[in-house]
């Protein structure tokens, strides 16, 4: 991971002095942990798209636009972005996250290194398990009752990766 990090660190600055680093993948593939893990051996923070609400309907992609506003646009001009993170379990907002300038960022999550924002992203790494794999990461984790959700979601996010294109794009393929 050290010499991840240092690859990263040699990058130039993508948003604004940001060096962005989206870790996508699809649902359950490992990317919260690998992101923590390439965040720790840059001494950065990680901002996940968990912490931002989506209705299951709005898809893979229905959470972006607020990541675009509130954090990586304050980012490009140079200022801290943020936003009231969402407690899944309470089901409302929690505290304001602060996300000040620094050299590096983790972005992770379904969605991050989307072809719409490749311009402001130094690097992307793709994260990637089979699907029984991720399937029985995720009942584990949120109870077997969401199976069938789960399925729609994995589904989705097929569909949104083809039309995409992200794992193409990628810069570092991990498989989990």
């Amino acid at each position: 991971m050290n010499s991840l990090a240092a690859r990263i660190r040699s990058l130039p600055p993508s948003c604004g002095l940001v060096r962005l680093v989206a870790v996508d993948g699809p649902a359950g593939s490992g990317k919260t942990t690998f992101a923590g893990r390439l965040a720790g051996a840059l001494g950065c923070q990680v901002v996940h798209s968990d912490d931002f609400p989506v209705p299951w309907e709005e898809g893979p992609g229905g959470w972006f636009h607020a990541l675009e506003e509130q954090v990586l646009r304050p980012l490009r001009e140079g200022r801290a972005g943020g936003f009231p993170r969402y407690d899944w379990v309470r089901g409302a907002y929690a505290e304001q996250v602060t996300v000040p300038p620094a050299p590096a960022l983790v972005v992770e999550g379904v969605g991050t290194a989307r072809a719409s924002a490749a311009h402001l992203v130094a690097y992307t790494v793709w994260v990637e398990a089979a699907e029984p794999v991720r399937l029985a990461r995720v009942l584990e984790r949120d109870g077997p009752a969401l199976a069938p959700r789960w399925r729609e979601w994995f589904a989705a996010e097929r569909a949104w990766f083809a039309a995409d294109g992200t794992r193409e794009r990628a810069d570092l393929i991990v498989r989990t």
